[in-house]
């Protein structure tokens, strides 16, 4: 009996660890845009990508991380937002100033040659937000 029990554990042990884990930077539902700044530069109203959550919230349901690099010009911003739900982005979607490429349903030469014509040297791989 322990032989087979032990033959199990093992047989457990190979499956359990054989699961790799998913790479953090295809979690959550993300977008990536290039998006004006906003804020007055101070404490209490910091320059920031618009749509970027100011105060930082604790809406599991909203945008709950964003990462950005300024364009260019300076004058905008190139981010990634990250919310569990593709509905957190709804204002951010029907904004038709605004470009929305969604990642994982968007091919990345398109997303590149687009935020290219905003940021020269914008490489998808090198970009982004990872969240454990």
């Amino acid at each position: 009996m322990p032989r087979k029990l032990l033959v199990g554990l093992l047989a457990l042990t190979a499956v359990v660890c054989a699961q790799r884990r998913v790479d953090p930077r295809n979690t959550y539902t993300r977008v990536i845009c290039v998006v004006p700044f906003t804020g007055k530069g101070t404490p209490a109203d910091p320059k920031r990508p618009a749509y970027a959550p100011w105060p930082p919230s604790r809406d599991v349901n909203g945008i709950v991380a964003f990462y950005y690099l300024p364009t260019d010009d300076g004058q905008s911003a190139v981010v990634e937002f990250a919310a569990r739900s593709r509905a957190a982005f709804q204002s951010l979607l029907n904004d038709s100033t605004i470009t929305v490429f969604e990642l994982g349903q968007t091919k990345r030469s398109d997303v590149e040659t687009a935020i290219r014509k905003s940021r020269r040297d914008f490489d998808l791989e090198k970009f982004g937000l990872v969240m454990p």
